[in-house]
């Protein structure tokens, strides 16, 4: 199944610029005030699932932040990031695979932040599995950022299926480890002018690294 799914998204990634995707956006300012919320002094390690071509980490690197990671399953998405980035994509830990199979360090992260990957699992085990990655790698007590379609958005993307959360059925998805500090929602313009619903978490995590 990974393969697959990395075949797709590279096909994706090979066929339409940046620009064209439709989870576009030249600035994700959400994310970033989501971010800054969690870790105001900018000292924290993060890591950006499903980052691709997206311009967070640029925007991470600018407002200081020494410990980036950015993971994708597209491993043309990230090239495309690496070579815009030039001399600073030293400074970044990249990640190329399906999230909830990767070789993550254990409890290195204060921020987990994924945009638009959790609502691809349509399968229970897979969600289980991405949950599991999340409490291996995150610190305990530290943030856990994620946006998903909320139930007014589209029911596909990019050709795939996708699951639809209200913010409270997305933060049960993550178990009563986590504590739900905050949730929202946005309405993002995709660049073909398309309005998508979506419902955003900001949880921070237990002590406890059981799931």
């Amino acid at each position: 199944m990974s393969d697959e799914r990395q075949k797709h998204w590279d096909g994706v990634y090979k066929t339409k610029l940046p620009t064209e995707v439709s989870w576009y956006r030249p600035r994700l300012d959400t994310s970033l005030a989501l971010i800054a919320e969690a870790d105001p002094k900018a000292t924290g390690s993060v890591i950006d699932i499903g980052g691709g071509e997206s311009t967070l980490v640029d925007d991470l690197l600018a407002r200081g932040y020494a410990e980036v990671a950015v993971a994708d399953i597209s491993a043309t998405a990230l090239a495309v990031t690496r070579e815009r980035l030039g001399e600073r994509a030293a400074k970044v830990q990249w990640h190329c695979g399906d999230v909830t199979q990767l070789p993550l360090p254990e409890a290195q992260y204060d921020i987990w932040h994924d945009r638009a990957v959790f609502h691809f699992l349509t399968d229970a085990a897979s969600r289980v599995a991405y949950v599991r990655q999340v409490v291996r790698s995150v610190r305990p007590g530290g943030h856990v950022i994620i946006g998903a379609f909320g139930p007014n958005g589209p029911t596909q993307c990019s050709g795939l299926d996708v699951v639809r959360y209200d913010a409270n059925a997305l933060h049960r998805e993550l178990g009563p480890g986590f504590e739900l500090l905050r949730q929202l929602e946005e309405e993002h313009t995709t660049p073909m002018g398309r309005s998508q619903h979506f419902v955003w978490c900001s949880c921070r995590l237990g002590a406890s690294r059981e799931r």
